[in-house]
């Protein structure tokens, strides 16, 4: 087995299920977008100090190839590869146990107080672009399945909270965006 096939050189890349299309499709947009999505997920899980921080980021990262997997399927085939909702259920109970240990702030909080802190910022980020590239998948009629929206949304409420988390692990006060 190759590392290359050589089939893309015309500009073009294949879907799951028969046929392809260019690499600028707004289908391929959005796989690219969620691949960043998760390797940025996964610099953060290289950083944190959080206990259960890791794990957490490590089972939402093999979520998101399942979304990327619905989202990169055919119409003829998308059924095989369906997300499933009980998926955002998850993401919602560990939102619900993370959010005993910190408290919503009142304010935009400034990204940098740690380097997990900073990862997951950035990693939120980039999440949040994942979304935007789903909704207007939506929008166009190319995707059916709200999960795949709600299941980024929570995403990324969770590495919000995992932020003010990582932050309180490291004994570091959260820094807000209002001056004092």
């Amino acid at each position: 087995m190759s590392f290359f096939t050589r089939r893309g050189d015309d500009g073009t890349t294949g879907l799951l299920g028969k046929g392809r299309v260019p690499k600028h499709d707004a289908r391929i947009e959005a796989v690219g977008t969620l691949d960043e999505a998760s390797a940025a997920m996964g610099l953060a899980r290289a950083m944190v100090q959080g206990e259960g921080s890791a794990a957490l980021l490590v089972e939402a990262q093999r979520d998101l190839y399942h979304v990327m997997a619905e989202v990169a399927a055919t119409p003829e085939s998308s059924g095989r590869f369906r997300f499933d909702g009980e998926r955002v259920k998850w993401l919602e109970a560990q939102i619900e146990r993370l959010s005993k240990i910190v408290k919503v702030p009142g304010e935009f909080i400034v990204p940098g107080d740690t380097p997990g802190e900073a990862a997951l910022s950035m990693a939120r980020a980039v999440v949040r672009r994942a979304e935007r590239r789903l909704v207007e998948l939506a929008d166009k009629g190319k995707i059916s399945n709200p999960e795949l929206q709600r299941y980024v949304n929570r995403l990324s409420s969770l590495l919000f909270v995992l932020e003010l988390a990582e932050n309180k692990a490291a004994g570091k006060e959260t820094t807000r965006a209002e001056r004092e």
